[in-house]
């Protein structure tokens, strides 16, 4: 197997693990206007299309850089590393997750866990692995497609994080703000 098919094999895994994880959730509250969510969802969309199928006519011949053997095989880890970023995060949010922003049963603002290093872990984790994906395939398409999908979860944790301000309070929320990062540490 190739690192790149091993590669596709760990997003698809993630995916489909995911999609069955969203069985434990608890009751959806409230949630924003349907209209709010479209920014976030079409950008998001737009880079996973540029990252994962990318521009095959726009790509050809532009690979910026062949990645070793050895640097492939520690990208997939990379992969990996940010799939588990990700699962710790949802674990560790238990039955207030969901795909989308919406306000659960007992909500409350978690700071623990991988919830005190960043705000927004499960989207931190996707950029890890989607920045392992683009460095892997080397073409701009893909690099290109790696900011579009930095650019739609900055856009969904702002509402997410506007959304919950009003729905939990803003002293709470802006104090564990202050302190913790959106999506990077310390940024």
């Amino acid at each position: 197997m190739s690192p790149l098919a091993a590669m596709l094999w760990l997003w698809g895994a993630w995916v489909v693990s995911w999609i069955i994880a969203a069985s434990w959730s608890n009751l959806t509250v409230a949630r924003p206007r349907l209209g709010s969510e479209l920014t976030y969802r079409t950008t998001t969309i737009a880079g996973v299309v540029l990252l994962f199928v990318g521009g095959h006519r726009l790509d050809s011949g532009l690979k910026l850089w062949e990645v070793p053997p050895a640097a492939s095989w520690c990208l997939v880890g990379l992969t990996v590393a940010g799939f588990a970023f990700c699962w710790w995060a949802r674990i560790h949010l238990g039955r207030m997750w969901s795909s989308s922003v919406t306000r659960k049963a007992d909500h409350h603002i978690v700071d623990t866990g991988p919830y005190a290093l960043v705000r927004h872990p499960i989207y931190t984790g996707v950029i890890v692995a989607a920045a392992a994906m683009a460095v892997l395939k080397a073409t701009p398409v893909a690099f290109a497609g790696w900011a579009v999908v930095i650019l739609g979860f900055w856009f969904k944790a702002r509402l997410e994080e506007r959304f919950l301000r009003n729905e939990l309070g803003p002293e709470a929320y802006d104090t564990y703000a202050k302190r913790t990062g959106m999506l990077f540490p310390c940024l």
